[in-house]
């Protein structure tokens, strides 16, 4: 008896820690580096939306785009942040419903990534019409006189519709799991801040019935969203594949091989973010090594995953023997500048990440799962260039009319920008909201003390790390 008391009082001081440290970004002094990270963020984000002000003034004209090369960095941006966004799904929901223990600081981290990631990518088809007012042509036929209607059968449609679908989704996705923690930041606020806090709990006190409702909407909406974590990207894919004039987009396989892909560069993207918080607000009681190591490994898996899809697109190509494929793959492997990109997307993807992730002390090293984690990314980035580009330059029939890309500046600015803008809202999202799960953090401490057998509460002597 005397132990279980001291092992209750030590859960209390436990839930008052985690309380005070992982509330000190809402309702404390955060350090001048949040600051200056955030104006750095901020600076770059208003240089690509000064660059898209520019381009819409202007018109696309500003732009590297021509023909044949009609889609460029605005749409290799687009998919390569509709791929970020899929970390939420991977690391929330379905380990979620694995109950994987060693998610719980992970979740909200991919959730937040995933709403702005997508709020990010929609901006850059708009951009691309260069007449953004004229993007309701899209899904609306308003113009009924002159007889405009929208393609149905095209992806272009399509994705509007499951973007949006996914996005909706995972707002209620992160509002549903926020709703305790917004209800401890109601009841340390006061003022302004604490009636804000007390709209957006919904009258939470902590109820059993309450805590049961939560905890089944919670893995509802983790079950709902999978299937439209696997239709955005796949959706995404066949705005490239259902495209038969373009060399090397007609695949059968692009749709699982864009899924897998996405959630190799979103796994990777929410590992450096994580990171970046917990050096931030000093968060390493909840940001532990093991939390690397697991990632890592589950890196490890999406990884080689992913390669076997991408040898398998190249294979498939190869395998036809046309003429017009092999020419493509020419293009890709040996002209320059496409076959150094090739070789530093290539590397920097799998072989220079994978073989280090084997390694359980880079696995438990935040700096070299920083450095492989963002090298992950340059590498995807330029996977979707390199898919993008070089089967546009050869779409025309005649030689002669081939041509090349080069982005101008007003493209490149927007391309920092969008990195600025999604790092500017999740920093300041994480001054207004917990950005690790209080609540998640707080089951997880009591499992690694007490342990449930039949009716019995017990001190838990065994429990992953």
């Amino acid at each position: 008896m005397q132990e279980r008391v001291a092992m209750g009082g030590n859960l209390q001081e436990v839930e008052q820690k985690v309380n005070r440290d992982l509330l000190i970004s809402v309702t404390g002094s955060v350090p001048k580096r949040f600051w200056v990270a955030v104006a750095l963020m901020a600076f770059l984000a208003a240089a690509g939306f000064g660059a898209a002000g520019y381009v819409v003034a202007q018109g696309l004209g500003a732009t590297g785009l021509n023909r044949p090369i009609m889609w460029a960095f605005f749409i290799t941006n687009f998919v390569f942040w509709i791929g970020i966004s899929h970390a939420g799904v991977m690391l929330s929901a379905i380990l979620r419903l694995a109950q994987a223990e060693w998610r719980r600081p992970a979740t909200r981290a991919a959730e937040i990534v995933t709403i702005f990631s997508l709020v990010n990518a929609m901006l850059f088809p708009i951009i691309h019409t260069g007449r953004p007012w004229r993007t309701l042509y899209w899904a609306f036929p308003y113009d009924f006189g002159r007889g405009i209607w929208p393609n149905v059968r095209s992806p272009l449609i399509w994705d509007p519709s499951a973007i949006i679908t996914y996005l909706t989704s995972s707002v209620l996705f992160v509002y549903v799991a926020l709703i305790p923690d917004i209800a401890v930041a109601r009841d340390r606020t006061t003022g302004i801040r604490h009636q804000f806090y007390s709209v957006l709990a919904l009258g939470w006190r902590g109820y059993p019935r309450q805590w049961r409702l939560q905890i089944i909407a919670g893995f509802l909406l983790s079950a709902l969203i999978l299937p439209i974590f696997v239709s955005v990207h796949s959706i995404v894919s066949w705005d490239f594949a259902v495209n038969q004039s373009v060399e090397g987009w007609h695949s059968t396989i692009f749709a699982p091989y864009f899924v897998i892909g996405a959630v190799h560069s979103g796994v990777s993207a929410v590992v450096t973010v994580m990171i970046i918080l917990r050096f931030l607000f000093k968060w390493e009681d909840y940001i532990r090594p093991e939390h690397m190591d697991a990632l890592g490994r589950l890196l490890i898996v999406v990884a080689i995953t992913w390669f076997y899809f991408f040898a398998m697109e190249v294979t498939f190509g190869l395998f036809t023997l046309e003429n017009a494929e092999l020419g493509l793959r020419s293009m890709q492997f040996f002209e320059t500048p496409y076959s150094t990109l090739f070789l530093v997307f290539i590397i920097a993807a799998f072989f220079f990440p994978v073989p280090m992730w084997m390694f359980k002390n880079v696995r438990r090293s935040f700096f070299w799962m920083t450095i492989t984690t963002i090298s992950v990314n340059i590498g995807m980035w330029l996977e979707r260039f390199l898919i993008i580009i070089p089967g546009l330059a050869r779409k025309q029939p005649l030689s002669f009319s081939w041509s090349t890309y080069a982005p101008s500046v007003p493209e490149i600015l927007m391309v920092v920008g969008s990195f600025g803008f999604v790092g500017m809202s999740i920093l300041l999202f994480a001054k207004v909201f917990p950005l690790i799960p209080i609540y998640d953090v707080k089951e997880g401490e009591i499992l690694r003390r007490e342990m449930k057998i039949g009716k019995v509460t017990i001190p838990a002597v065994i429990r992953e790390e």
